[in-house]
C-alpha cells in the first residue's frame, strides 16, 4: 500500500504539478465535445501504467485515456489477471482551467472487486488509502464518514450532468428536501470529501471505473454504505446504474426516497 502510494506523489510530482496553470493552448484538447485531455493526463497515466506494472509483474492496467483510444480495454478489469484501474487527473476540465480541485485515483481490482484504492490531491499532498476489510486511512489515521442525520440536514454531491434527463430533472427539482447539495467536477475529492467527513452523501449516475472504483472502496471502509439506485451492489465493471453513497443504509434509503423515489416513482 505504502509503495503504491508513493509512486502515485513521485508520478504527480513530476508530471502534473509542475504543469498547472502553465499549460499552452495545444498542451490541451477534445477527446470528443466538452471532454478534455492534458499533456499531463497522457504523461501521467504512461509513467504510472510503467510503474505499477514493474510494481506487480502480471497485471494489467486499465487507464482512462487509454480506453478513450481503444475501448475495449475496459474489458481488461474482468479479466483473470489483477487490474490497476487509474485516472490519471480526475477533474481535467478544473485543472486545465487552472482550478485546484483534481486528483489522481488508482485502484486494484481482482475478481470483480475492487481490492485496494489510493486517492492523491498532488497540491495538497493528501493521499487517503484503503485496503478492502482493512479501513480508510489518511497519515496513520482510520477515516470514518460523518454520521447519519435526516436528510434535511445532510449535505452532499449530486451530478447533473450524465443520466436520464427526466430523472435528472427530477432530483434537481428535490434538493431542496435534503440540508445542500454541491458539485466540485471532480469525483475524487467529493471522494476524499465523504471519506474526512466533510460531506455527508454523493450522488452519480454515469460510473466509469477510474471515477468510482477507488472512492466507493475508500467509502465503504471508512464505514460508509453505498448501492447503485436499483440497490444492487456496485462492481469496478459496471459502468451505468447509477451510484448513491451515505453514511448507513438508513439514511441511503432515506436520501434515495428523498431524491429519486420510490420505484413507481423512477423515471
Amino acid at each position: 500500500m505504502a509503495r503504491v502510494a508513493q509512486i502515485i506523489r513521485e508520478v504527480a510530482a513530476a508530471e502534473i504539478v509542475p504543469r498547472f496553470r502553465t499549460l499552452a493552448v495545444d498542451d490541451i484538447r477534445e477527446k470528443k465535445p466538452g471532454d478534455l485531455v492534458t499533456i499531463a493526463d497522457e504523461a501521467t497515466e504512461r509513467a504510472l501504467e510503467a510503474r505499477l506494472g514493474d510494481l506487480m509483474p502480471g497485471s494489467v492496467v486499465v487507464g482512462e485515456e487509454a480506453v478513450a483510444r481503444d475501448a475495449a480495454i475496459l474489458g481488461r478489469i474482468t479479466e483473470a489477471a489483477p487490474a490497476w484501474i487509474v485516472d490519471p487527473v480526475d477533474g481535467t476540465a478544473n485543472f486545465a482551467a487552472g482550478l485546484p480541485l483534481f486528483a489522481v485515483m488508482v485502484s486494484l481490482a481482482h475478481g470483480g472487486e475492487t481490492r485496494a484504492s489510493w486517492i492523491h490531491d498532488p497540491l495538497t499532498g493528501v493521499t487517503v488509502t484503503a485496503e478492502r476489510g482493512a479501513g480508510a486511512w489518511l497519515d496513520g489515521r482510520r477515516l470514518a464518514v460523518a454520521p447519519a442525520h435526516d436528510p434535511a440536514s445532510m449535505s452532499g454531491a449530486v451530478s447533473f450532468r450524465y443520466g436520464k434527463r427526466p430523472l435528472i430533472r427530477k432530483i434537481a427539482g428535490r434538493t431542496e428536501r435534503v440540508g445542500s447539495v454541491f458539485q466540485l467536477r471532480c469525483a475524487g475529492q467529493e471522494y476524499l470529501a465523504l471519506a474526512r467527513a466533510q460531506s455527508h452523501f454523493s450522488l452519480y449516475h454515469r460510473l466509469m471505473p477510474w471515477d468510482h472504483a477507488a472512492g466507493q472502496l475508500i467509502h465503504r471502509e471508512a464505514g460508509g454504505y453505498s448501492a447503485r439506485l436499483d440497490g444492487s451492489d456496485y462492481r469496478p465493471f459496471h459502468v451505468d446504474g447509477g451510484l448513491l453513497l451515505a453514511p448507513d443504509r438508513d439514511s441511503w434509503e432515506a436520501i434515495h426516497r428523498v431524491l429519486v423515489g420510490r420505484p413507481e416513482e423512477r423515471v
